[in-house]
């Protein structure tokens, strides 16, 4: 599955060299979505449009609120106004640190450390032995990095997908590359898919909230253009993750568990 154009054109003033002339361009969107868990407001995702259900879902798999598919009971959406509400089968704890999360993108002092924390203590060592050949997970990146007619037209949004032994069974882009990871998982989740053979594909940087994203979902390996953090890479280690970066045209570099990659 793949995701529809997420971009608008708008009339622009173009300066070169002292010229100007009137043109169009084509800008991506971007919205707020605040999604609502058993009518208690959690989060204010600033996103871009579309697979909203999607990007709630994952969201919340991180947040360690739904873990399978018979943990949600129903999702309703008001697009007009940009809300979601998700409705569980169980109650969930709304203590403080759920309520109104602020994500970060880096681990410093005060919540954000103790969010950090909190995360990788959720997370147990995958117990999956999948492997995947070099050549394919190269041909499956190619296909990530190429087929994103939003990122063509307007060079704003980062890409996600995930595959499998044969082809990229869904692929998302958004603003935020934490949403387009977020819009795979949810997809998976909601389509039940299993995912201890499945690879989680990035077109941008692998940091640490991107692999216990990825972790939380069961992705045994992860596979970007762009470059790993040192704590991705040390958390792949930890959480028995292949960690792969820089793959680009005949070329890749494995940071974590090579094993699980067929050179």
């Amino acid at each position: 599955m793949t995701q529809k154009a997420l971009y608008q054109e708008r009339e622009i003033i173009r300066y070169n060299q002292g010229s100007t002339k009137s043109d169009h361009e084509f800008i991506v969107d971007e919205i707020p979505l605040t999604v609502y868990v058993n009518d208690t407001e959690l989060a204010t995702l600033i996103c871009s449009s579309g697979a909203f259900k999607e990007l709630a879902i994952g969201f919340l798999i991180n947040e360690g609120i739904i873990k399978k598919y018979s943990d949600i009971k129903d999702i309703t959406f008001n697009e007009d106004d940009g809300l979601m509400w998700v409705e569980t089968t169980k109650p969930v704890n709304q203590t403080e640190t759920f309520l109104k999360r602020q994500i970060a993108s880096c681990c410093g002092k005060g919540r954000a450390c103790l969010y950090f924390v909190n995360d990788v203590n959720q997370l147990e060592p995958l117990n999956s032995t999948k492997q995947f050949a070099a050549t394919h997970l190269l041909k499956l990146i190619g296909l990530l990095e190429y087929g994103s007619e939003t990122y063509e037209k307007t060079h704003g949004v980062h890409s996600a997908a995930m595959g499998d032994d044969t082809r990229l069974l869904a692929m998302f882009d958004d603003i935020g590359r934490h949403n387009a990871v977020d819009k795979v998982l949810g997809y998976a989740l909601l389509n039940q898919l299993g995912t201890e053979d499945k690879c989680l594909l990035l077109s941008g940087r692998v940091s640490s909230e991107i692999l216990i994203k990825a972790g939380h979902s069961g992705i045994p390996l992860v596979v970007s253009c762009a470059a790993p953090t040192s704590l991705a890479v040390d958390l792949a280690d930890q959480f028995n993750v292949a960690l792969v970066g820089f793959a680009r045209g005949e070329k890749m570099n494995v940071y974590s568990h090579p094993e699980k990659v067929i050179m």
